[in-house]
């Protein structure tokens, strides 16, 4: 039996073959139909769209991110800066109530009741900043020490109340009250507030720097300006038109939030730059300066109480006055050598001359009058003038401290309405690009 005949035309394809081929239809893939996308002009006007909104939205967020880090990092150095001043001034205080109480000693039985008035408010306010230092400590374990001083305290106020008792009768042990009240104060209460002041002061010093940080993200706003710029040049080229006005918009809409933000960034580094080294350095030096005054002014008194013995305690007062007006000295610099930094450093030169004059008058013999002169409290004595050193002193920390708060909070405060500028603006303007896009892309449709 014959197989049946099949009809074949010699010019169709084999089955499974592409028609002219002869080979079998490739693959249709993601890349490439990426890829014939491309080569279309539609495909480069949506990547052209999708870069251009992109660029729009990457401005706002990383102008958002730059102004907000560096305002949060501004409001750190706000917040730690004050708490650096308040420990200080803690320590201040302190120090001044033991410069009274020793002081107030000399004169022996019942003190005078503006010394005692001086001695009280000075430890009151003392015992009334640890809590709310405490309670605003970030510092680990900062808290806990300043619990511990607040006890210290305690004990000191208890001894100077044995050395008072024991003046008013008469009887010597009241100096040796004195001298181990004045002991745990340097011992135990000073050391601590001095560790949480040194930490106190780094965290402030890495605040300053977290500010600059935020300058680096500005590189992410000038490229996402570049991007947009590249896709309007290359639209204008493709379309053989100049203007787009979703484009434009856009443009200007990045235009005005990068350089809000790049202007607020840059800016907020400059303020936190010169108030660090200006009112920042000045406040500081001038706190530091007036405990070492105050503590000079304590040594001043503990070299009459021992009659005779005091060398250590002279060498200590020199040793302070010295830091003192060095300190002060730094202070003039960071006010670029205005008189608020030199009419303090005449002042503490007036005092000390003050102070000359009762070591001339103790080393001469006549303790008595230097006693009558370390405890005057007339126009013309050594009180008088110590005390309009520390009111000045205590006059420029405020000032100082003051002016580089509302320097870094004014800064803290563009650099945050400069973020939400930024976001706005960027997303506005990749609506914008969208849109504008979206018409060119409309035409090939």
């Amino acid at each position: 039996m014959t197989a049946p005949l099949t009809t074949t035309n010699p010019g169709a394809p084999e089955p499974g073959l592409a028609a002219g081929t002869g080979a079998a239809p490739a693959p249709t893939t993601p890349g490439g139909r990426f890829s014939a996308g491309l080569a279309t002009t539609p495909g480069r006007l949506a990547l052209a769209t999708t870069v251009a909104v992109v660029a729009c939205l990457l401005l706002g967020v990383t102008g958002f991110l730059a102004g907000n880090g560096q305002s949060a990092a501004l409001r750190d150095a706000q917040g730690d800066a004050a708490q650096l001043v308040g420990t200080q001034e803690l320590r201040n205080d302190l120090v001044s109530a033991d410069a009274t109480a020793t002081n107030a000693f000399l004169v022996g039985g019942l003190e005078p009741a503006e010394a005692r008035d001086r001695y009280e408010n000075s430890l009151s306010e003392a015992a009334q900043a640890v809590p709310s230092l405490a309670a605003t400590a970030r510092g680990e374990g900062e808290a806990a020490d300043l619990a511990a001083v607040s006890d210290a305290v305690q004990r000191y106020a208890g001894l100077v109340e044995s050395a008072r008792a024991n003046n008013r009768q008469g009887f010597p042990v009241g100096a040796a009250y004195l001298d181990q009240a004045s002991s745990a104060l340097r011992d135990e209460v000073l050391p601590t507030i001095d560790e949480v002041a040194v930490s106190t002061s780094q965290r402030v010093d890495a605040d300053m720097g977290s500010v600059s940080l935020a300058q680096a993200l500005l590189l992410l706003v000038l490229l996402s300006l570049v991007a947009l710029g590249a896709v309007q040049l290359w639209l204008a080229r493709r379309t053989h038109r100049v203007l787009n006005t979703g484009l434009a918009a856009a443009s200007v809409a990045l235009l005005v939030g990068g350089v809000f933000a790049s202007a607020a960034v840059l800016g907020g580094n400059g303020v936190a730059r010169s108030v660090a080294s200006g009112p920042y350095a000045a406040t500081v030096a001038t706190s530091e300066a007036l405990s070492l005054a105050t503590d000079a002014k304590s040594m001043e008194s503990f070299t009459l109480i021992k009659r005779g013995s005091g060398e250590e305690f002279e060498e200590s007062y020199q040793t302070s006055v010295a830091g003192a007006r060095e300190l002060l000295g730094e202070a003039e610099q960071a006010t670029a050598g205005g008189d608020s930094g030199a009419e303090p450093v005449a002042l503490l030169e007036a005092w000390d001359e003050k102070h000359t004059e009762i070591r001339e008058l103790d080393d001469g013999g006549d303790w008595d009058g230097a006693v009558a002169a370390a405890t005057s409290r007339g126009d013309d004595s050594a009180g008088a003038a110590f005390t309009a050193f520390s009111d000045r002193a205590h006059a420029e920390v405020e000032a100082t401290s003051k002016d580089a708060f509302d320097r870094l909070g004014s800064a803290a405060t563009t650099a945050q309405v400069a973020a939400w500028i930024a976001l706005v603006l960027g997303v506005a303007g990749a609506v914008a690009a969208a849109a504008g896009m979206n018409v060119r892309l409309k035409e090939y449709r």
